[in-house]
């Protein structure tokens, strides 16, 4: 080093104030980069992932729909998250939410510290959460409720049952949290959250315009099976990013995310190949993300062998429910959100508290039966929270403004009667 570069980093170092140098002794830049790496790979996940992934499995007059939904949603709630989202997802509060302290992230600045990263990343990290979250619903409702309604459904269900949740779960001094509730990524307060929600839409809805009397076909498979690959791909940031470091336990949560999607991916092929005659696409792809949803909350707690099983398991159980679960029912769960994201978050939650090892974890665990049972208390908790405060919010919103388009409306497709844009 010159002795211009020592005077300039003597000057810099001399600017700064005591509470940015105790920031910067504290935080680790590798830690730091991985989750820029990781918060980037999350929010990729949710444009252009979902957007392609449900956009292709859509109908083509509803294509433009999709995206504008994942789009306005992404915007929204990132506004959301900043003005109040986090701070009651994770300010200080009582066992079930946080308090209005951080609201506007008041009281955080660029020297705040979690840890080993400052407190901003940390803010934006979970913030694609809350954003992914939320798309994810889109697909048990995807051709029938209208724009408007569906943005303020968000908007209330992210402040009302999302952060909630993600408090009760992620936060200390939250109720499951304190409990030793584990949910490495997201499996309660993402996917059974998303998917339990999505599927009380459905219902409030009801079924699509001849649904189960006319083909519904996926519009464009090119389309989702690349939306499909970008979730993949994401989901390294989603659950390798989720232990806030770039270290040996963030390797794990990579690998067994790995092997648990492509586990499931096989196990809902063979499935289907046994049962229908041939493999498909759209099976491969949906058993992929089945299996990903089901080792997120596990991925951080478990080794590849657990991960294989649950991937096997995982796939299996989601074919399940988007298919034979949804039939017997009689729900029009348009894209599978909850058949995927519910049932997966389940088998998932469930199953982490069989296969969660001390030797990944580092700290003695609870026994299995014991663990089990706080798992299954958790799951059953996120259930009937989000259900009845969807149902409550879903009921509201229709009778202020109405929720469905209407059937001119829907029959057109919501690309031209919502939005005045089609693809050619």
């Amino acid at each position: 080093m010159s002795a211009l570069t020592r005077i300039a980093a003597f000057l810099a170092a001399a600017a700064l104030s005591p509470a940015a140098l105790a920031a910067e002794a504290s935080m680790d830049k590798a830690d730091v980069v991985w989750m820029l790496v990781s918060t980037t790979l999350v929010l990729f996940m949710t444009i252009p992932g979902i957007a392609l992934f449900y956009g292709g499995m859509a109908r083509k007059k509803n294509v433009l729909s999709i995206l504008a939904q994942t789009t306005v949603i992404c915007c929204a709630l990132t506004l959301v998250w900043f003005a109040a989202g986090y701070s009651l997802a994770f300010g200080p509060g009582s066992a079930f939410v946080g308090g209005l302290s951080h609201v506007f992230l008041n009281g955080l600045d660029i020297n705040s510290m979690s840890g080993s990263i400052p407190t901003l990343l940390f803010v934006c990290f979970q913030m694609t959460f809350a954003i992914l979250t939320a798309t994810l619903m889109i697909g048990a409702f995807a051709g029938r409720m209208k724009f408007s309604a569906m943005l303020i459904f968000m908007i209330l269900w992210s402040l009302c049952v999302y952060s909630p949740v993600c408090h009760w779960v992620w936060a200390e001094g939250g109720f499951f949290f304190d409990m030793g509730a584990l949910d490495y990524a997201g499996g309660t307060v993402v996917h059974i959250n998303a998917g339990v929600s999505g599927l009380v839409a459905c219902l409030v809805l009801g079924k699509r315009l001849g649904y189960g009397r006319e083909p519904m076909s996926p519009h464009n498979l090119t389309f989702a099976m690349l939306g499909a690959a970008i979730l993949w791909i994401g989901w390294f940031g989603f659950n390798g990013g989720s232990g806030l470091a770039a270290n040996e336990r963030a390797v794990m949560a990579i690998l067994v995310t790995q092997i648990a999607a492509a586990a499931a991916g096989v196990s809902w092929m063979l499935v289907e190949w046994m049962l229908r005659g041939r493999p498909s696409l759209l099976g491969l792809i949906s058993g992929a993300v089945g299996g990903l949803v089901v080792i997120t909350p596990a991925s951080g707690f478990v080794g590849p062998v657990a991960a294989l099983v649950m991937g096997l398991i995982g796939g299996v159980c989601c074919f399940w429910g988007a298919v034979f679960l949804k039939r017997m029912a009689g729900w029009d769960d348009s894209l599978d959100a909850f058949g995927v994201h519910g049932v997966g978050g389940i088998v998932g939650a469930l199953l982490t508290g069989v296969f969660a090892s001390s030797a990944v974890t580092g700290s003695e665990m609870n026994p299995v039966m014991t663990q089990v049972g706080i798992q299954a208390a958790s799951v059953v908790a996120t259930m009937v929270y989000a259900s009845a405060v969807s149902w409550i919010l879903l009921k509201i919103i229709d009778v202020v403004m109405g929720l469905r388009v209407t059937s001119d409306e829907e029959l057109m497709g919501l690309d031209l009667s919502l939005h005045g844009e089609r693809i050619e």
